[in-house]
């Protein structure tokens, strides 16, 4: 079988709000992935997708508007190929992830704890969804090499 026939690599991304972490890795996964990547998100104790989160996916083109806030539970009895946790809370509070493949922790900053004027919280949203994509494309390359 070669890769183009080949199912979208699955990948469940786990944060805890899931408000804005693994929401714009999400984002960024499936765009890298170029539709041979099927990525979602959770939280273990989802919220609401942070508006900040939508306006700077919006700086990059993606149109965030209509997403929302999943829980983990919701998604325990599908197959991922990859389980990525985003925040080391995540990663403590779900160490398996029940039809997960393999695991990877990826910890990013919380944007959401940074206090000031709403200049200083974007910037930190923006250095945020800056080094997730660029992690999210040399990601997807190594997982999909490893197919």
């Amino acid at each position: 079988m070669n890769a183009a026939t080949l199912s979208p690599t699955r990948i469940l991304v786990l944060c805890i709000g899931n408000s804005c972490r693994s929401q714009m890795a999400e984002a960024f996964l499936d765009r890298a992935g170029g539709g041979r990547v099927a990525a979602t998100s959770a939280g273990t104790r989802p919220s609401a997708v942070n508006p900040m989160t939508i306006k700077v996916l919006a700086e990059r083109g993606i149109d965030w508007s209509g997403a929302r806030s999943n829980a983990m539970t919701e998604f325990l009895d599908r197959p991922f190929d990859v389980v990525v946790t985003v925040c080391d809370e995540a990663a403590e509070a779900c160490p398996v992830f029940p039809g997960g493949g393999r695991r990877v922790h990826a910890a990013f900053d919380d944007p959401a704890v940074v206090q000031g004027s709403e200049a200083v919280r974007l910037a930190a949203y923006r250095r945020i969804r800056d080094e997730i994509e660029a992690w999210a494309g040399p990601f997807v390359a190594e997982v999909l090499a490893s197919r």
